[in-house]
Formats: structure tokens, C-alpha cells, sequence
């Protein structure tokens, strides 16, 4: 998350109009009850308000923020039935860490990673091990760090005196994985993007393997672009390099976004436990899964991929609890939102919600297209998501002018460019999810279709004045 710093100035404004951040009405029964001074924003007030008055100032402030229904650029759910926000609001003060407080809590817990296991061919659903999470950043982080101990357990008399642990992944991968090679130093080796390659290449990955690499990550459902990496082909080219070498490397499979579509919409797509080298697989509740932001899910095919030393056994509040994650004190209401989703719609449930976001992302895609001064990178016939940049004809404008003309409707769709070595290479990528309507995609084109004329009439981009182009940063 990003770091704040405190305010500029340790005072607050001493302009008087500053009372009249208070609405009069906000003093209830006496409307100028609250005229004489606002509170202060940078500091705590020396005493209490209304709660209706607190309520009005923090609800006014946050009108400001976009509507999370028109953000593109998010691939979490913005959208759940009334009924899961009412299960919700019910278990937000339930602790999930107090599995001897809330046992059926924890036990809902446990259906979802059973659900989970059958749903991504795990050898034995029943012995496949997993644990919730708070989003798909901490369990790459707790899959790579079992992939990191069960290599250091390998080599004890060369780690850590002289080998230094990598591993192999794909210079698109989230930035959670570069987190977690600074924090639990870890060698980032990166397979850059080549040509309309914009995302690992099988044998690249095996060709940076070596005695030293601790695991390989593939990605089901890029972010840059929404497409698949070829997870039977890479884990096809470490067959080989086992056989050359060796070396036996497992495969981590990041589904953040994949691993919820794919086993509805790509049945016969073989990515997950039916790989026997793919020893993890994590997956965003939040964002395919259907639930609003909070819950992430990290699974091992087997309790021999996750070293029992990971696992704490905590004497908490009067039993004996094994647990497996950064994070501590969590609410139970979006594990038990998951249950719901899962409860709710089954299989064919899933397979209509994400053929839906399917056919908007191809639809939406084909009309870019069909605008003429797009160019696809991708279809969303993958991920429900599309990237797609200007022709080389087009040198009015640019993909930032595009994202920044479309913000000024209320739509946030991102622009950024490609890492290495496709920095030439800048986008627009858009995310369809649940919720956003083919109805909602048209009013998007009508938005766009009404810009365009401005776009083509300027000199040039205009995207130079307004700062540098930005690099992908979620």
C-alpha cells in the first residue's frame, strides 16, 4: 500500500472561512451550533461531534473519490447482491483469527479451500492444504515463501553461506512479487517481453533456471494484457530440463484473476493440479471470485509442499490454532461472503457471471476496433480484460490523452506503458467485470465516440504537458 506522510504544515489554515466547512445543518437542533470553528484536519479534535455531523464531513469529502462502478482499471469486485452486504455487515466484528470464538466461521473457511481444491484438480481434495487470505498479494507471498523454504531445506550445506536463492518469473508479474524478492531477498530473474510477446516464454523461464532457483511463476491472466501464460508448456520445458539436468523446479501458478474464469470458461485449459509440477496456486477472492475487496486464497496440492515449520501452532484464547499467514486480525465478513458466492451460484452460476464479463470484454473490443484508430494487443476472449493502443497513423493524440479526455466523463481507464523490452509500447487496458454491462460498454464508446473529433483535431499529444508517461503500477 502506499506510504503517507503528515502534512506540510504542522498548523492548520488560520482562515476563518474554515468554519464553513461545516454544513449548518450539521448542528441538528441548533443549525449554528457548529459555525464557529470546524475541526481540525491534520490532528485530533479536542473534543467529540455528533455522529451525524462526523458522518457529513467524512461522506462530503469522499464524494470526491471516482465511482468504483466506472473504474476500468480494477480488477476487484465493485458490485455483490444486497443479501451477501447483509452477511457481511453481520460478521465485520468477527475476528478469523479466533477460530475457538467463531468456529463456524473458521469451518466455512475450510469448505472454501475444500471447494477450491476440487475445483482446481487437486490429487486429493481432501489432504490439499490452503488458507484464506487478505488478497492474492499475501499468498504469493506465503507460496513463495514455502517455495523458498523447501529449496533452502534442499541445499542446507550451501544456504545460506554461499548460494543465493532465485526465482524465474515473467517481467509482467504483479509487483507483489518483487516485494517479496526485496523483502525475503530473493534474485528477480525477469523474462522480458519480445515482439507481441507480452508475457513469459516457456523456454526463457527454463533457460534461467539453475541449481539455485527455488520455483517458477506463471501467471493465469496477466495484467498488462489479460492473456494466459502457457502453464502445461512451461511446466513441459521443466520436464526437459529435469531430464537434461536434473534439476527438479516446481511451478507456482498466480491465478489472481485466471484461476475463477478459466475453470468455468476454458474447461479444457490444463493450468492447475493436474500438472503434478504445479505445487501452488493462489487465486483473488476479490476479484473473480465475486466479493468485495479483502479475502484472497493460497493452496498447496498436498501438505508436502508446505514445510510444517511455516505453520504456527498459537495457544489463542484457550485452544491450540495452526495458522499461516502475514496478516493476523482479520474480519470474517468476506470468507464468509466467498462461502455465500460459492453457495450461491455453483458452477453454472459461475460460468454464466463470467461468460457474461466474457462476451462484454469481446464485444467492447471488437467496437474499439471498429472505431479505426485502435489497435488490439488482446481480445478479452481470455481474462474478460483487453489492452489496446493506437496505429502508428494515428499522431494527434495518444493512448494518455485518451485516458485523461475519458475521466473527464467519470471513467477511469488506464494508460501506461510496457516493461522491458517493449518500453516503446503504451496502452489502454480495460477490465470487464461483473457489473459492467453491455448497456455500461456502450455508454463508454458514446463517451468516446464524442472525444474523438477533439483528439484528432490536436497538433500532437498532449499527454507531455500533463508529466511523463507512466509505467504500470496496479
Amino acid at each position: 500500500m502506499p506510504l503517507h506522510k503528515g502534512p506540510a504544515h504542522s498548523t492548520e489554515p488560520s482562515d476563518p472561512r474554515r468554519r464553513l466547512a461545516l454544513n449548518p445543518f450539521f448542528g441538528e437542533a441548533d443549525p449554528t451550533a457548529g459555525m464557529e470553528s470546524a475541526p481540525p484536519r491534520h490532528k485530533l479534535p479536542d473534543g467529540p461531534l455528533p455522529p451525524a455531523t462526523a458522518y457529513g464531513l467524512v461522506h462530503d469529502e469522499l464524494m470526491l473519490d471516482g465511482n468504483s462502478r466506472l473504474n476500468l482499471a480494477t480488477f476487484v469486485t465493485t458490485w455483490m447482491e444486497p443479501q451477501a452486504g447483509v452477511l457481511m455487515s453481520e460478521c465485520r466484528d468477527k475476528n478469523m483469527i479466533d477460530k475457538d470464538e467463531y468456529p463456524r466461521t473458521a469451518e466455512l473457511e475450510r469448505r472454501c479451500v475444500a471447494m477450491l481444491a476440487d475445483l482446481w484438480n487437486a490429487p486429493d481434495p481432501a489432504t490439499a492444504v490452503g488458507c484464506s487470505t487478505t488478497g492474492s498479494s499475501e499468498a504469493c507471498m506465503l507460496a513463495a515463501m514455502a517455495l523458498k523454504r523447501r529449496w533452502a531445506a534442499k541445499n542446507a550445506d550451501r544456504y545460506p553461506s554461499t548460494a543465493r536463492p532465485n526465482l524465474v518469473m515473467g517481467v509482467n508479474v504483479q509487483v507483489c512479487w518483487d516485494k517479496f524478492c526485496t523483502f525475503w531477498e530473493v534474485e528477480p530473474r525477469l523474462v522480458p517481453m519480445e515482439g507481441d510477446r507480452y508475457h513469459l516464454d516457456p523456454q526463457a523461464a527454463a533457460d534461467l533456471c539453475d541449481e539455485n532457483t527455488i520455483g517458477v511463476v506463471g501467471i493465469l491472466g496477466s495484467t498488462f494484457d489479460g492473456s494466459y501464460e502457457p502453464i502445461a508448456e512451461l511446466c513441459a520445458a521443466l520436464d526437459a530440463l529435469q531430464e537434461r539436468t536434473g534439476l527438479d523446479i516446481p511451478v507456482h501458478v498466480d491465478g489472481a484473476s485466471g484461476a475463477m474464469v478459466a475453470p468455468f470458461l476454458d474447461e479444457d485449459l490444463v493450468w492447475d493440479f493436474r500438472l503434478p509440477r504445479v505445487s501452488s496456486i493462489n487465486t483473488s477472492g476479490h476479484k473473480y471470485g465475486l466479493v468485495y475487496p479483502g479475502v484472497g486464497w493460497a493452496l498447496w496440492r498436498s501438505p508436502a509442499e508446505l514445510p510444517e515449520e511455516l505453520v504456527f501452532r498459537v495457544n489463542y484464547l484457550g485452544g491450540d490454532m495452526p495458522t499461516f499467514a502475514l496478516n493476523f486480525s482479520r474480519p470474517g465478513a468476506q470468507v464468509v461472503a466467498q462461502y455465500y458466492t460459492f453457495l450461491r451460484l455453483g458452477r453454472e452460476g459461475y460460468r454464466a457471471v463470467q461468460q457474461a464479463s466474457r462476451d462484454v470484454a469481446m464485444g467492447l473490443a471488437k467496437k474499439f476496433e471498429e472505431l479505426g484508430d485502435f489497435q488490439l494487443l488482446t481480445r478479452g476472449d481470455q481474462l474478460p480484460v483487453f489492452a489496446v493502443t493506437t496505429k502508428p497513423e494515428v499522431t494527434a493524440y495518444d493512448v494518455f490523452d485518451v485516458s485523461r479526455r475519458l475521466r473527464e466523463h467519470g471513467w477511469l481507464v488506464p494508460a501506461y506503458t510496457f516493461p522491458a523490452n517493449r518500453e516503446d509500447l503504451s496502452v489502454l487496458r480495460i477490465v470487464c467485470r461483473n457489473g459492467f454491462s453491455s448497456d455500461l460498454a456502450e455508454l463508454l464508446l458514446e463517451d468516446l465516440r464524442l472525444l474523438l473529433p477533439e483528439l484528432r483535431s490536436q497538433a500532437r499529444p498532449l499527454s507531455a504537458e500533463h508529466g511523463p508517461a507512466t509505467s504500470f503500477h496496479h
